[in-house]
């Protein structure tokens, strides 16, 4: 009976992805973790491997169809060879039947997993999944490879990178008009879908409230542009987002609440310990939240760096699925096209978001002179439920505090 193969959840979350088109055909036989089709979730472009070896019986589903997490999408059958029959000079002598075998168990893992396998050598077929139905996870992989070492555990690489998408077609537009012109139907599904979903969500579940702010960077620029030459050398575009999210990071370690989630079932607000920044990134196909893991540890050219890789595959879809999970806290840079001020959607379950408009050169009184001055504006919304405005404008004057001093930021005070 051939293997209902059903489309697995890829990243946490997904509940559907878009077939965007099919690796083999019906009648291909394809050795288990053989790529089969590349679908687009809501976030990347993915290869869905198979699961065993086998021949390719039936595609469930045309190129173009969205199909849902759990719908069988391909049928696999044995590809084990009809019993062989010999030729002998009285006649045909039929070989002796093989040897009953025991059905091989479907390898449950998703592509991510999958790549880890191949790179730590591990076979999964050996690995026992702790997941759900016996799925295997990144923690099993990891787990075999230290059973298995001698004595130095080989390095881990980095999460793995799902397979760039092919250049696809603009999306369908169909011509019509309405009683007062011509008109074009796009298509609402994929990011554009899953950005709808998740705005909807927050303002729903949250109380959200923006306070607004400016900081004079003055100073700060002028370190900004020191650098400039260390990181040019390493090949790196030097932004003021990584001193932001250094400072950030510092003002959420005395101001926790602004670090949190809540669990209303259980009726706790979680305070997190770790700093996962997320950074609201613009691309063709719509707003995608890369998230910088453990920020706080990391230097400035090390945060630029980072900040560069991640929206580069953010923007050619290239994305890894962990790489947009885990979030504690997330920036928004509308003035990297030119904004000043703007009320951000918190990016829910977060408690808050800060939002850095379009640095302006602009008269201020300092030292009781008037001078230009190089002002940064500053929004920051939040949800009422668990953040106090005063606990809002106490944390926005300690981040406001370290820009304006890069010697306490370099500090890390």
């Amino acid at each position: 009976m051939p293997l209902e193969f059903k489309l697995p959840d890829v990243g946490e979350g997904l509940t559907e992805g878009e077939l965007l088109a099919w690796l083999v055909q019906e009648g291909d036989l394809v050795k288990e973790g053989q790529p089969l089709a590349r679908v687009e979730t809501d976030k990347a472009v993915v290869e869905i491997p198979a699961p065993q070896d086998g021949v390719v019986v039936k595609l469930l589903f045309a190129e173009g169809a969205v199909i849902h997490v759990g719908e069988v999408f391909v049928l696999l059958g044995d590809p084990a060879p009809s019993p062989q029959v010999g030729v002998g000079v009285v006649g045909v002598l039929e070989e002796a039947p093989p040897e009953p075998t025991v059905a091989a168990r479907p390898v449950l893992a998703t592509p991510v997993v999958r790549k880890l396998a191949r790179e730590l050598e591990v076979d999964l077929s050996q690995v026992t999944g702790s997941g759900p139905e016996g799925r295997i996870l990144e923690s099993d992989v990891r787990q075999a490879v230290s059973l298995s070492a001698p004595a130095e555990l080989p390095s881990i690489p980095a999460a793995a990178q799902p397979v760039a998408a092919e250049p696809q077609p603009a999306a369908r537009k169909v011509k019509k008009y309405d009683f007062y012109g011509y008109i074009e139907h796009a298509p609402f599904k994929g990011l554009r879908k899953t950005i709808s979903r998740n705005v909807s969500r927050s303002k729903q579940a949250t109380v959200t409230v923006t306070a607004t702010e400016e900081a004079d960077i003055t100073d700060l620029k002028r370190l900004k542009d020191k650098a400039r030459e260390a990181a040019e050398a390493r090949q790196v575009h030097l932004t003021f987002l990584p001193f932001v999210i250094r400072a950030a990071v510092a003002a959420l370690r005395e101001h926790p609440y602004l670090n949190a989630s809540l669990d209303e079932e259980a009726e706790d607000i979680v305070l997190k310990k770790y700093y996962n920044i997320g950074i609201a990134t613009d691309t063709p196909e719509g707003l995608m939240v890369p998230v910088i893991k453990n920020a706080g540890d990391k230097g400035i050219l090390e945060l630029a760096q980072e900040i560069q890789d991640l929206a580069a595959k953010a923007r050619n879809r290239t994305i890894d699925l962990a790489d947009l999970q885990g979030g504690s806290f997330t920036i928004t840079n509308y003035g990297s096209i030119r904004g000043i001020h703007g009320t951000p959607v918190i990016n829910y379950p977060e408690t808050a978001i800060l939002g850095i408009g379009r640095k302006q050169e602009l008269p201020r009184v300092w030292a009781g002179n008037i001078e230009v001055r190089q002002i940064l504006p500053i929004s920051l919304s939040f949800d009422h439920r668990i953040i106090d405005g005063a606990q809002a404008a106490r944390f926005l004057q300690h981040f406001i505090a370290l820009v304006e001093n890069p010697a306490l930021l370099m500090l890390g005070l």
